[in-house]
């Protein structure tokens, strides 16, 4: 039995070759692979010395030869194969264990691999008669398979070539990545995603789910901390994602959101955390029961104290825990998830299902900095009022569509979300303001196309709208907001969110 070794990354490699010499393979090795061995002292024979080949052009063409790829693409049951091998003293290739230059982490032109690929390719079609190993995790398995059966079964075989195909697969989409650049909607889109984490259920229980992640890429989900509680489910992390994203986009001072089903139902903003959560908390505790808390900051006793005396939370979500504060989370909210977590990162693009393919878009975020907003009405806001204006703006970004969030003080006090006209969403926001929302600010994540909107908004209290503009009755909109002593500011910006 012939085996082919030509590995960059060489974890393990020294023990499975020797591995292989005891059970009395015959070893064959190009490059750093065979001078690795050599100083270990594991006998091998060099791919040049099987090809009658020198490497050549600083080592881009070592195992392209029929020598090499003959024995590795041969049938064994088809004899006009066999004969070919013999015609052309041609020796059976039975096992590569290659894996591929660190494009990923260096990319470069000279790190994208060609030799190496062709190899793993090559012996994952014929998978019937050829093994093919790319992950050194897999070294134990094949050993311990080899030395019990004599062979690998067709069943190890197979699930080896798709482990191969799924490597060089995300190898290439990796350097098609890097060739687009920036771009953000390139002619193709080539994703690689491997699954990490298996999830309670999907969206519901009778549906399959779990977490995958890009290939070779990360997030702040790798390294989260579950202090006990249930596994989470699909709908756990999606929330928690959208309260995560929203607390780290509200400043940089003592931030707390709690969300529901990806609303944020109750935003605060203090001085101190457990000011900041009773804040959000009080926005709507009804909503808030069994929702997502999360917090910009390290949780301390004094904030704990307020989460255990307000409504159940499913799951929170903190960059930290003082001492003894996982433990009063545990005692007195036994089903809440407990979950450390790194701040979150922004992807390029936003991708969602539609049949047969997706719809791609560059990712939300928010374009225009205040300095670019426009006053139209002949009030100007004042300071606290800008204050309020700017709070309320941020989180409507993060409100499902038709959105309406009205802010005081640094509170969310009304969220009105995903109705089908402007109007309803306010008379929401305003039906849970309850008239907290006198002087504070009213924002509309798109355009008031009539008056009504406004007259909705002072109704409630707001002494501010801030909204994109831009309808056909834009004077209308701000004659009514003058009339009606409200000052209002234009961002030039939409902010749908579906």
């Amino acid at each position: 039995m012939r085996a082919l070794l030509s590995v960059w990354d060489k974890t393990g490699l020294s023990a499975f070759a020797r591995g292989l010499e005891g059970l009395g393979w015959e070893l064959i090795a190009s490059g750093n692979t065979s001078r690795a061995l050599t100083e270990e002292g594991i006998a091998h024979t060099d791919v040049a010395t099987v090809t009658g080949s020198p490497e050549m052009l600083g080592g881009r063409v070592k195992t392209l030869h029929p020598k090499i790829h003959g024995g590795i693409l041969a049938d064994r049951s088809k004899p006009e194969h066999l004969a070919d091998l013999e015609a052309n003293d041609i020796t059976g290739i039975d096992l590569v264990v290659c894996n591929l230059y660190p494009f990923r982490s260096d990319p470069s032109i000279e790190m994208i691999d060609i030799g190496g690929p062709t190899m793993v390719r090559a012996a994952a079609k014929n998978h019937d008669h050829v093994g093919v190993v790319v992950d050194p995790a897999d070294y134990g398995e094949v050993l311990d398979e080899l030395r019990k059966d004599g062979a690998m079964s067709e069943a190890t075989r197979k699930r080896l070539a798709r482990a191969a195909f799924a490597h060089t697969a995300a190898y290439d989409a990796a350097i098609v990545g890097w060739l687009d650049g920036d771009a953000v909607l390139p002619p193709t889109i080539h994703i690689a995603l491997e699954r990490v984490q298996e999830l309670r259920y999907g969206e519901n229980p009778h549906q399959e789910g779990a977490r995958y992640r890009n290939i070779g890429g990360g997030s702040f989900w790798d390294d989260v901390i579950q202090h006990g509680g249930m596994a989470l489910s699909y709908l756990n992390l999606y929330d928690a994602e959208a309260a995560w994203q929203t607390a780290y986009d509200l400043g940089d001072g003592p931030v707390a959101v709690v969300v529901k089903h990806a609303n944020p139902c109750g935003v605060g903003v203090s001085d101190t955390l457990a000011q900041a959560y009773q804040l959000a908390f009080d926005c709507d505790p009804r909503s808030a029961f069994g929702g997502i808390v999360a917090v910009n900051r390290v949780i301390d006793l004094a904030t704990v104290e307020e989460m255990v005396a307000a409504a159940q939370a499913d799951v929170v979500i903190a960059p930290g825990y003082e001492d003894g504060v996982i433990e009063a989370l545990a005692k007195k909210r036994k089903n809440t998830r407990v979950l450390t977590a790194a701040p979150p990162s922004s992807p390029a693009r936003d991708f969602r299902r539609i049949d047969g393919g997706f719809l791609v878009q560059q990712a939300h975020h928010f374009a225009s900095p205040r300095s670019d907003w426009r006053v139209v009405t002949k009030r100007e806001p004042t300071e606290a009022e800008w204050a309020d204006a700017e709070l309320a703006w941020r989180i409507c970004g993060h409100v499902k569509s038709n959105a309406i969030v009205l802010v005081k003080d640094g509170q969310a006090v009304g969220i009105g979300a995903g109705q089908q006209n402007r109007v309803e969403s306010g008379l929401i926001a305003a039906s849970k303001a309850a008239g907290r929302a006198k002087g504070g600010a009213c924002a509309s994540d798109a355009f008031y196309p009539f008056p009504d909107g406004v007259e909705a908004a002072a109704e409630a209290g707001a002494a501010v709208v801030v909204q994109p503009g831009g309808a056909l009755h834009d004077d209308e909109v701000i004659a009514r907001a003058d009339e009606l002593g409200v000052a209002m500011v234009f961002t030039g910006e939409r902010h749908f969110l579906h």
